[in-house]
């Protein structure tokens, strides 16, 4: 159930009462955030109104995180919901590794609230993206489309949610009198243009934008192919472009 801002619902889970309230302080400025203490509780209110993410401690008395996510993936209405996952880096790599599939992401404990936080907010932006709202902007102007600006999402994330959601669209970037177009095709980027670049390279131009408008269509695709790489391979080279003009400009 979505709050009327349509801002994304966290439901924090941990017996500890102060790291509860932490979480609590360093998540509210990003989502509807509920807590509860007892994983008992937590599952009622998992079924009662599931939230969009879920972040709760692994070893808590009674029923612990590892069982509660199980219970939470084999109901066909909380299925669907992101778990991030607390515990201690020993039982994250002895025994919660079978959960790895069913959990969005494991931070090892002793954390800092704020490496939390950073980590939910890239979580709540690809949860935007695929409930076709950027966080803050409201509905799409039309059906299946999302717009947004740079400044809000950036490219790597952008790129990144549409990969990891398997979409299959177009996406249109611009930026002062350049307009960049990329089409994907079940998350994979096919096609690109940027003026009278076309592929791989006009992918690494609009990559490197710090800011700028984008739009989202789940109209529009291309049957062209000019990219030669993966979306992750454009962005792993794209990154390595960049490193490298920097390094260029230091000396």
């Amino acid at each position: 159930m979505n709050s009327p801002n349509n801002r994304a619902r966290v439901l924090l889970v941990d017996d500890n009462p102060l790291i509860l309230e932490l979480m609590r302080k360093g998540l509210e400025p990003h989502a509807e955030i509920e807590v509860c203490a007892d994983s008992a509780d937590a599952l009622l209110l998992l079924i009662q109104s599931p939230p969009d993410l879920l972040i709760c401690d692994y070893r808590m008395p009674g029923l612990d995180g590892k069982q509660l996510v199980e219970k939470l993936r084999a109901r066909p209405e909380t299925k669907g919901a992101r778990v991030i996952m607390l515990a201690v880096k020993a039982d994250i790599d002895e025994k919660l590794r079978p959960l790895s599939s069913a959990v969005e992401e494991f931070v090892a404990k002793p954390f800092f609230v704020g490496d939390l936080v950073s980590r939910t907010k890239k979580i709540l932006e690809r949860i935007a993206v695929e409930k076709g709202l950027i966080l803050g902007q409201g509905p799409a102007p039309q059906q299946g489309v999302i717009r947004g600006r740079l400044a809000e999402m950036n490219m790597i994330d952008l790129l990144q949610s549409l990969e990891l959601g398997q979409k299959s669209c177009s996406l249109t970037v611009s930026r002062g009198a350049d307009t960049g177009r990329m089409f994907f095709s079940s998350g994979q980027i096919n096609h690109a243009e940027l003026g009278a670049l076309e592929g791989d390279d006009a992918v690494y131009c609009v990559v490197s934008w710090p800011d700028g408008d984008f739009e989202i269509d789940f109209n529009k695709s291309s049957d062209k192919q000019t990219t030669s790489r993966t979306t992750q391979g454009l962005l792993m080279e794209a990154l390595r472009l960049l490193d490298e003009q920097r390094r260029d400009n230091a000396e």
